[in-house]
């Protein structure tokens, strides 16, 4: 069902409503497209109207107000594409187009991701101003041919500088790493992690290079020529990074995201406890609940045709379908077992309707993919974390 005209849709209760209410907004546009991405991102050789399209944002906001009144914002997510070749001047309208449209909790976390170039570094400053108080640099790597091969346009020392600067405009910021990169080696990645982690304040991102359909590298793979680590490599490779971040108090709290304890990113938990969040911008997605049940939205991904949309019915959205009790159920369990806190099994039964198969779970216990708490709560093993989409099918059958 496509969003219906807004009027007043009132809050109902959910399972979900007690993980926190994240509003998500997506800048669509990149200096250069990354080989690896598979982002809704756009690169444009003329300057963006940034005035236009901060007043497409005010609509689309407004409009997802009046589908959920009375929330209130524990998070907000500047993401994209890249949030920080935003002036400072469009990141501060867009935030208060939020205050504007719900309350906010006095301590929100609101992060902007960044790269790390020198230029838009110099930007910190103004987007502290504005109200971010997180940033979230896309280092991916600390060598500079890596850094090259995955298209990026910064080198090692940027990023450091970048890193150096964010620490100095903010209490609160992390970066990103990706390993499992063409000819790594466990060696080569632990000294690099090493020196990240000595670079890191609170939080890292470290993901596993993934071949995305429809990108530059799955068209290299393809051709044979790119090659990507082999699984025992990668667990290798895996195995190294959970020592590494636990011997330096920065555990996993998800798969690929460490932090120090109280320094997880909130917003992202919004998602992983599958809580509320609207997304606004092109190509954004949301999950919000309305009388109509749980609702997935999405939002025209083409810039310029979105931007087009909001000017003509005050919003871009394409997508508010209600949910099954089953899709729920399949999304709360995919997102909730990537954390180590694992899930409750009876808030999926609330949600799903249906109890997780019994023998199942001890199935897995006794191959020690999974764990049960004291309290109930069912999570993933350190050892099931590397075949995790295997474990949730086994647990989803």
């Amino acid at each position: 069902m496509i969003a219906p005209s807004a009027s007043t849709l009132a809050a109902i209760d959910h399972p979900t409503r007690d993980a926190g209410f994240g509003v998500y907004l997506h800048w669509p546009f990149c200096a250069a497209k990354c080989p690896y991405c598979d982002f809704n991102s756009h690169v444009r050789h003329r300057p963006i109207d940034q005035g236009r399209y901060l007043e497409g944002f005010r609509r689309e906001i407004a409009h997802m107000r009046e589908l959920t009144p009375g929330r209130r914002v524990t998070s907000i997510f500047l993401g994209g594409g890249t949030p920080s070749l935003m002036d400072p001047a469009t990141v501060a309208g867009l935030l208060d187009a939020v205050g504007e449209a719900w309350s906010v909790d006095r301590d929100v976390e609101v992060t902007l991701e960044a790269n790390p170039t020198s230029v838009e570094a110099e930007r910190f400053r103004g987007y502290r101003a504005a109200g971010v108080n997180r940033v979230s640099l896309g280092v991916q790597a600390l060598d500079d041919a890596a850094l090259k091969a995955l298209g990026r346009l910064h080198t090692s020392a940027e990023a450091l500088a970048a890193v150096k600067m964010a620490a100095s405009a903010f209490e609160r910021y992390s970066f990103d790493l990706i390993y499992a990169r063409p000819s790594q080696t466990p060696q080569g990645w632990a000294r690099e992690l090493e020196e990240a982690i000595g670079h890191a304040a609170e939080h890292l991102s470290l993901y596993q290079l993934t071949i995305e359909p429809g990108t530059v590298f799955e068209a290299l793979h393809r051709a044979g020529r790119l090659t990507v680590p082999d699984d025992e490599t990668g667990r290798a490779l895996f195995d190294i990074t959970q020592e590494i971040c636990e011997r330096h108090g920065m555990p996993a709290y998800e798969i690929s995201n460490h932090a120090r304890p109280g320094a997880q990113s909130r917003h992202n938990l919004v998602y992983w406890r599958y809580g509320e969040y609207v997304g606004i911008g092109p190509g954004a997605h949301g999950r919000v609940v309305t009388p109509l049940g749980r609702m997935a939205s999405e939002t025209e991904k083409h810039p310029e045709a979105w931007l087009g949309m909001t000017e003509k019915q005050g919003h871009g959205v394409t997508v508010f379908d209600a949910l099954t009790r089953e899709e729920q159920g399949d999304e709360f369990l995919v997102m909730g077992l990537r954390l180590i806190e694992g899930i409750d099994p009876q808030r999926l039964a609330a949600l799903s309707g249906r109890a997780l198969r019994r023998e199942r779970i001890e199935s897995l216990m006794a191959q020690g993919l999974v764990r049960e708490g004291a309290d109930g709560r069912l999570a993933v093993t350190p050892e099931g974390l590397p075949i995790l989409n295997a474990v949730v099918a086994d647990l989803a059958a």
